[in-house]
Protein backbone atom coordinates (compact mmCIF):
# COMPACT_ATOMS: atom_id res chain seq x y z
CA UNK A 1 0.00 0.00 0.00
CA UNK A 2 2.83 2.37 1.02
CA UNK A 3 4.51 2.00 -2.17
CA UNK A 4 1.66 2.73 -4.36
CA UNK A 5 0.55 5.59 -1.91
CA UNK A 6 3.93 7.35 -2.34
CA UNK A 7 4.30 7.03 -5.81
CA UNK A 8 0.38 8.67 -6.56
CA UNK A 9 1.29 11.23 -3.97
CA UNK A 10 4.15 12.38 -6.18
CA UNK A 11 1.87 12.89 -8.92
CA UNK A 12 -1.35 13.84 -6.85
CA UNK A 13 -0.85 17.76 -6.58
CA UNK A 14 -4.26 19.82 -7.55
CA UNK A 15 -4.88 16.69 -10.22
CA UNK A 16 -8.32 15.73 -10.88
CA UNK A 17 -9.27 12.21 -11.36
CA UNK A 18 -12.61 10.45 -12.08
CA UNK A 19 -13.02 6.89 -10.30
CA UNK A 20 -14.85 4.05 -12.28
CA UNK A 21 -17.26 3.21 -9.48
CA UNK A 22 -18.50 -0.50 -10.88
CA UNK A 23 -20.14 -0.86 -6.84
CA UNK A 24 -17.16 -3.82 -6.41
CA UNK A 25 -14.89 -3.89 -4.28
CA UNK A 26 -11.55 -3.43 -6.48
CA UNK A 27 -12.87 0.31 -7.99
CA UNK A 28 -13.94 1.48 -3.82
CA UNK A 29 -10.49 0.68 -2.78
CA UNK A 30 -9.28 2.57 -6.19
CA UNK A 31 -11.09 5.48 -4.75
CA UNK A 32 -10.29 5.39 -1.42
CA UNK A 33 -6.75 5.30 -2.26
CA UNK A 34 -6.33 8.07 -4.41
CA UNK A 35 -8.21 10.37 -1.89
CA UNK A 36 -5.35 9.11 0.33
CA UNK A 37 -3.27 10.44 -1.96
CA UNK A 38 -4.15 13.71 -2.23
CA UNK A 39 -6.08 13.84 -6.12
CA UNK A 40 -9.24 15.54 -6.55
CA UNK A 41 -10.64 12.34 -6.60
CA UNK A 42 -14.71 11.96 -8.25
CA UNK A 43 -16.81 8.46 -8.34
CA UNK A 44 -18.53 7.86 -12.03
CA UNK A 45 -21.19 5.02 -12.41
CA UNK A 46 -21.02 3.86 -15.94
CA UNK A 47 -24.32 2.13 -16.76
CA UNK A 48 -24.00 -0.27 -19.80
CA UNK A 49 -26.86 -1.63 -22.01
CA UNK A 50 -28.03 -4.90 -20.47
CA UNK A 51 -30.30 -7.27 -22.36
CA UNK A 52 -33.54 -7.66 -21.28
CA UNK A 53 -33.58 -11.73 -20.96
CA UNK A 54 -31.39 -10.64 -17.70
CA UNK A 55 -32.61 -9.22 -14.49
CA UNK A 56 -31.62 -5.63 -14.64
CA UNK A 57 -28.91 -5.32 -11.96
CA UNK A 58 -27.31 -1.59 -12.28
CA UNK A 59 -29.78 -0.20 -10.08
CA UNK A 60 -28.35 -2.04 -7.21
CA UNK A 61 -24.77 -1.73 -8.60
CA UNK A 62 -25.15 2.25 -8.54
CA UNK A 63 -26.81 2.10 -5.33
CA UNK A 64 -23.62 0.38 -3.91
CA UNK A 65 -21.29 2.68 -6.09
CA UNK A 66 -23.25 5.86 -4.45
CA UNK A 67 -22.87 4.68 -0.91
CA UNK A 68 -19.08 4.35 -1.51
CA UNK A 69 -18.97 7.59 -2.30
CA UNK A 70 -20.49 9.10 0.30
CA UNK A 71 -18.54 6.78 2.90
CA UNK A 72 -15.56 8.57 1.09
CA UNK A 73 -17.41 12.20 0.83
CA UNK A 74 -16.65 12.64 -2.68
CA UNK A 75 -18.62 13.72 -5.76
CA UNK A 76 -20.62 11.39 -7.62
CA UNK A 77 -21.79 11.33 -11.71
CA UNK A 78 -23.75 8.80 -13.82
CA UNK A 79 -22.21 8.13 -17.73
CA UNK A 80 -24.64 6.67 -19.85
CA UNK A 81 -23.19 4.60 -22.13
CA UNK A 82 -26.03 2.42 -23.02
CA UNK A 83 -25.53 3.00 -26.98
CA UNK A 84 -21.89 2.97 -26.82
CA UNK A 85 -21.61 -0.50 -25.26
CA UNK A 86 -24.36 -1.78 -27.71
CA UNK A 87 -22.53 -0.63 -30.80
CA UNK A 88 -19.04 -0.98 -29.91
CA UNK A 89 -19.15 -4.25 -27.66
CA UNK A 90 -22.44 -6.34 -28.54
CA UNK A 91 -22.78 -5.71 -31.88
CA UNK A 92 -19.24 -6.45 -32.31
CA UNK A 93 -19.03 -9.56 -30.64
CA UNK A 94 -22.33 -10.84 -32.30
CA UNK A 95 -21.15 -10.09 -35.48
CA UNK A 96 -17.74 -11.65 -35.20
CA UNK A 97 -19.30 -14.80 -33.80
CA UNK A 98 -21.83 -15.08 -37.12
CA UNK A 99 -17.93 -14.63 -38.72
CA UNK A 100 -16.98 -17.78 -36.82
CA UNK A 101 -14.92 -15.32 -34.56
CA UNK A 102 -14.14 -15.64 -30.72
CA UNK A 103 -13.57 -12.06 -29.46
CA UNK A 104 -12.97 -11.53 -26.17
CA UNK A 105 -15.66 -8.97 -24.59
CA UNK A 106 -13.77 -7.42 -21.60
CA UNK A 107 -10.75 -6.37 -24.32
CA UNK A 108 -13.46 -4.83 -26.59
CA UNK A 109 -14.98 -3.25 -23.64
CA UNK A 110 -11.74 -1.58 -21.87
CA UNK A 111 -11.23 -0.30 -25.52
CA UNK A 112 -14.82 0.64 -26.15
CA UNK A 113 -15.72 1.83 -22.62
CA UNK A 114 -13.34 2.15 -19.68
CA UNK A 115 -10.75 3.85 -22.04
CA UNK A 116 -12.76 5.33 -24.74
CA UNK A 117 -15.79 6.46 -23.90
CA UNK A 118 -15.59 7.47 -20.18
CA UNK A 119 -12.00 9.03 -20.51
CA UNK A 120 -13.38 11.21 -23.37
CA UNK A 121 -15.89 12.39 -21.36
CA UNK A 122 -13.84 12.64 -17.63
CA UNK A 123 -11.48 14.72 -20.32
CA UNK A 124 -14.33 17.11 -21.45
CA UNK A 125 -15.57 17.34 -17.60
CA UNK A 126 -11.85 18.61 -16.54
CA UNK A 127 -10.30 15.15 -15.55
CA UNK A 128 -6.32 14.56 -15.73
CA UNK A 129 -6.65 10.87 -14.78
CA UNK A 130 -9.42 8.11 -15.05
CA UNK A 131 -8.57 5.04 -12.84
CA UNK A 132 -10.39 1.20 -12.63
CA UNK A 133 -9.57 -1.33 -10.35
CA UNK A 134 -7.56 -3.21 -12.67
CA UNK A 135 -4.78 -5.30 -11.56
CA UNK A 136 -2.03 -5.77 -13.83
CA UNK A 137 0.59 -8.45 -12.03
CA UNK A 138 -0.29 -11.26 -9.31
CA UNK A 139 -3.03 -13.88 -9.59
CA UNK A 140 -6.02 -11.55 -10.52
CA UNK A 141 -3.59 -10.27 -13.24
CA UNK A 142 -5.93 -8.45 -16.02
CA UNK A 143 -3.27 -7.21 -18.09
CA UNK A 144 -4.74 -9.62 -20.69
CA UNK A 145 -7.60 -7.82 -21.52
CA UNK A 146 -5.82 -4.49 -21.27
CA UNK A 147 -3.66 -5.24 -24.48
CA UNK A 148 -4.91 -2.41 -26.79
CA UNK A 149 -3.85 0.46 -24.66
CA UNK A 150 -1.19 2.67 -26.21
CA UNK A 151 1.14 4.82 -24.36
CA UNK A 152 -1.38 8.08 -24.66
CA UNK A 153 -3.82 5.82 -23.01
CA UNK A 154 -1.42 5.03 -20.14
CA UNK A 155 -0.39 8.46 -19.21
CA UNK A 156 -3.61 9.30 -18.30
CA UNK A 157 -5.24 6.41 -16.31
CA UNK A 158 -4.15 5.09 -13.27
CA UNK A 159 -4.40 1.80 -11.37
CA UNK A 160 -4.43 2.53 -7.55
CA UNK A 161 -4.73 -1.66 -6.55
CA UNK A 162 -2.58 -3.05 -10.40
CA UNK A 163 0.44 -4.63 -8.31
CA UNK A 164 -2.23 -5.83 -5.36
CA UNK A 165 -3.18 -9.16 -4.24
CA UNK A 166 -7.10 -9.57 -3.47
CA UNK A 167 -6.95 -10.22 -0.13
CA UNK A 168 -4.76 -7.05 0.71
CA UNK A 169 -7.70 -5.21 -1.32
CA UNK A 170 -10.11 -6.38 1.06
CA UNK A 171 -8.45 -6.05 4.05
CA UNK A 172 -8.22 -2.53 3.00
CA UNK A 173 -11.86 -1.69 2.22
CA UNK A 174 -12.60 -3.01 5.76
CA UNK A 175 -9.44 -0.51 7.16
CA UNK A 176 -11.62 2.14 4.81
CA UNK A 177 -14.80 1.26 6.23
CA UNK A 178 -15.88 0.95 3.12
CA UNK A 179 -19.72 -0.66 2.86
CA UNK A 180 -18.61 -3.07 -0.01
CA UNK A 181 -15.77 -4.86 1.70
CA UNK A 182 -17.47 -8.25 2.04
CA UNK A 183 -19.53 -7.94 -1.46
CA UNK A 184 -18.54 -10.88 -3.91
CA UNK A 185 -16.81 -10.27 -7.17
CA UNK A 186 -18.92 -10.22 -9.86
CA UNK A 187 -18.18 -13.03 -12.39
CA UNK A 188 -19.09 -13.52 -16.59
CA UNK A 189 -19.44 -10.83 -19.37
CA UNK A 190 -18.34 -7.79 -18.99
CA UNK A 191 -20.79 -5.59 -17.33
CA UNK A 192 -23.76 -7.74 -18.69
CA UNK A 193 -23.14 -10.65 -15.49
CA UNK A 194 -23.51 -14.03 -14.62
CA UNK A 195 -24.59 -15.77 -18.63
CA UNK A 196 -22.66 -17.96 -20.28
CA UNK A 197 -21.48 -16.91 -23.55
CA UNK A 198 -23.54 -19.29 -25.73
CA UNK A 199 -26.77 -18.44 -23.79
CA UNK A 200 -26.44 -14.90 -24.42
CA UNK A 201 -25.42 -15.26 -28.04
CA UNK A 202 -28.65 -17.42 -28.80
CA UNK A 203 -30.68 -14.82 -28.31
CA UNK A 204 -29.10 -12.56 -30.96
CA UNK A 205 -28.24 -15.57 -33.68
CA UNK A 206 -30.79 -18.08 -34.83
CA UNK A 207 -28.93 -21.21 -34.39
CA UNK A 208 -30.36 -24.82 -34.68
CA UNK A 209 -28.51 -27.78 -33.17
CA UNK A 210 -26.34 -29.84 -35.34
CA UNK A 211 -24.15 -32.71 -35.25
CA UNK A 212 -20.93 -33.19 -33.76
CA UNK A 213 -18.58 -35.46 -35.69
CA UNK A 214 -15.31 -37.46 -34.41
CA UNK A 215 -12.28 -37.07 -36.63
CA UNK A 216 -12.83 -39.71 -39.17
CA UNK A 217 -16.38 -37.90 -39.76
CA UNK A 218 -18.63 -39.93 -37.93
CA UNK A 219 -21.92 -38.68 -35.94
CA UNK A 220 -21.20 -38.94 -32.30
CA UNK A 221 -23.86 -36.13 -30.91
CA UNK A 222 -25.59 -33.12 -30.70
CA UNK A 223 -24.76 -30.24 -30.11
CA UNK A 224 -26.61 -26.69 -30.12
CA UNK A 225 -25.54 -24.69 -33.24
CA UNK A 226 -21.30 -24.78 -34.66
CA UNK A 227 -21.72 -20.42 -34.39
CA UNK A 228 -21.81 -20.95 -30.53
CA UNK A 229 -18.38 -22.71 -30.31
CA UNK A 230 -14.88 -21.95 -29.71
CA UNK A 231 -12.41 -24.23 -30.71
CA UNK A 232 -10.90 -26.17 -27.92
CA UNK A 233 -13.66 -25.62 -26.02
CA UNK A 234 -14.38 -29.37 -24.10
CA UNK A 235 -18.79 -28.20 -22.49
CA UNK A 236 -21.93 -27.50 -24.12
CA UNK A 237 -22.23 -30.60 -26.61
CA UNK A 238 -23.26 -33.63 -25.60
CA UNK A 239 -21.71 -37.13 -26.66
CA UNK A 240 -23.64 -40.11 -27.06
CA UNK A 241 -22.99 -43.29 -26.66
CA UNK A 242 -19.58 -42.63 -24.67
CA UNK A 243 -17.97 -45.17 -22.97
CA UNK A 244 -16.79 -44.49 -19.26
CA UNK A 245 -13.14 -43.82 -19.82
CA UNK A 246 -13.47 -41.94 -23.00
CA UNK A 247 -12.02 -38.06 -20.83
CA UNK A 248 -12.89 -35.04 -22.22
CA UNK A 249 -13.74 -34.45 -25.33
CA UNK A 250 -12.30 -31.28 -27.52
CA UNK A 251 -13.67 -28.98 -29.95
CA UNK A 252 -10.96 -29.18 -32.83
CA UNK A 253 -12.74 -27.45 -35.92
CA UNK A 254 -16.03 -26.72 -36.75
CA UNK A 255 -18.25 -26.11 -40.06
CA UNK A 256 -20.46 -23.08 -39.97
CA UNK A 257 -21.55 -23.84 -43.61
CA UNK A 258 -22.60 -27.55 -42.50
CA UNK A 259 -23.32 -26.33 -38.97
CA UNK A 260 -20.86 -29.35 -37.63
CA UNK A 261 -18.48 -29.81 -34.83
CA UNK A 262 -15.17 -32.25 -34.89
CA UNK A 263 -14.24 -33.22 -31.59
CA UNK A 264 -11.73 -35.53 -30.07
CA UNK A 265 -10.94 -37.01 -27.32
CA UNK A 266 -7.30 -38.76 -28.15
CA UNK A 267 -4.38 -36.22 -26.70
CA UNK A 268 -2.06 -37.16 -29.51
CA UNK A 269 -4.83 -36.66 -32.15
CA UNK A 270 -5.84 -33.12 -30.69
CA UNK A 271 -2.01 -32.45 -30.82
CA UNK A 272 -1.60 -33.11 -34.46
CA UNK A 273 -4.39 -30.78 -35.74
CA UNK A 274 -3.02 -27.89 -33.32
CA UNK A 275 -1.17 -25.49 -34.95
CA UNK A 276 2.43 -24.47 -34.13
CA UNK A 277 2.26 -21.47 -36.45
CA UNK A 278 -0.15 -18.65 -36.71
CA UNK A 279 -0.46 -14.93 -38.09
CA UNK A 280 -1.71 -11.91 -36.40
CA UNK A 281 -4.16 -9.22 -37.73
CA UNK A 282 -4.54 -5.52 -35.48
CA UNK A 283 -1.25 -5.76 -33.44
CA UNK A 284 -0.84 -3.49 -31.26
CA UNK A 285 2.71 -2.83 -29.41
CA UNK A 286 2.37 -0.72 -26.04
CA UNK A 287 6.12 -0.94 -26.06
CA UNK A 288 8.27 -2.96 -28.64
CA UNK A 289 9.85 -6.21 -27.78
CA UNK A 290 13.13 -6.20 -26.56
CA UNK A 291 14.17 -9.17 -28.87
CA UNK A 292 12.59 -12.28 -30.96
CA UNK A 293 11.90 -15.12 -28.29
CA UNK A 294 8.90 -13.39 -26.01
CA UNK A 295 6.24 -15.60 -23.91
CA UNK A 296 2.65 -15.37 -25.04
CA UNK A 297 -0.78 -15.86 -23.32
CA UNK A 298 -3.32 -16.98 -25.43
CA UNK A 299 -6.67 -17.13 -22.57
CA UNK A 300 -7.02 -14.94 -19.77
CA UNK A 301 -5.49 -16.73 -16.80
CA UNK A 302 -4.06 -19.43 -19.27
CA UNK A 303 0.39 -20.22 -19.25
CA UNK A 304 2.33 -17.96 -20.95
CA UNK A 305 4.39 -20.14 -23.17
CA UNK A 306 7.72 -19.06 -25.03
CA UNK A 307 7.19 -17.97 -28.66
CA UNK A 308 9.07 -16.69 -31.61
CA UNK A 309 8.31 -13.66 -33.57
CA UNK A 310 8.49 -13.01 -37.09
CA UNK A 311 7.54 -10.40 -39.94
CA UNK A 312 7.13 -12.51 -43.65
CA UNK A 313 6.31 -9.51 -45.49
CA UNK A 314 4.07 -7.45 -43.48
CA UNK A 315 2.72 -10.09 -41.50
CA UNK A 316 3.32 -11.15 -38.43
CA UNK A 317 3.97 -14.62 -37.73
CA UNK A 318 4.04 -16.39 -34.49
CA UNK A 319 5.75 -19.76 -34.21
CA UNK A 320 5.56 -21.96 -30.63
CA UNK A 321 7.73 -24.22 -29.33
CA UNK A 322 4.99 -27.20 -29.40
CA UNK A 323 1.63 -27.16 -30.70
CA UNK A 324 -1.21 -24.94 -28.94
CA UNK A 325 -5.06 -26.58 -27.99
CA UNK A 326 -7.64 -24.26 -28.44
CA UNK A 327 -6.35 -21.39 -30.89
CA UNK A 328 -9.16 -20.01 -32.24
CA UNK A 329 -9.73 -17.13 -35.07
CA UNK A 330 -10.53 -13.69 -33.49
CA UNK A 331 -8.88 -14.68 -30.14
CA UNK A 332 -6.25 -12.55 -28.41
CA UNK A 333 -2.81 -13.15 -27.84
CA UNK A 334 -0.76 -11.19 -25.43
CA UNK A 335 2.65 -11.19 -25.11
CA UNK A 336 5.12 -10.48 -22.38
CA UNK A 337 8.49 -10.30 -21.80
CA UNK A 338 8.82 -11.30 -18.16
CA UNK A 339 6.22 -9.82 -16.08
CA UNK A 340 6.20 -6.46 -19.06
CA UNK A 341 3.23 -6.82 -20.76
Amino acid sequence: ENVSIQHMTSQAFKKTVFVGLSGGVDSSVSAALLKKAGYDVTGVFIKVWQPDFLPCSWRDERRDAMRVAIALDIPFLFFDFEDEYKKGVVDTMVREYKSGRTPNPDVLCNREIKFGAFWQKARELGADYIATGHYWSGEKDQSYFLWTMTQEDLSHSLFPVGQMEKSEVRKLAQKFNLPVSEKKDSQGICFIGDVSMEEFLSHFIQTKSGKVLDTNGEVIGTHQGAVLYTIGERHGFDIEKKSPDAGAYYIVSKDLEENTITVSNNLQEISSLSPTKISLKSANWMIEPSGPTITAQIRYRGDKVPVTLSLLGKILTVEFAKPIRGLSLGQSIVFYEGETC
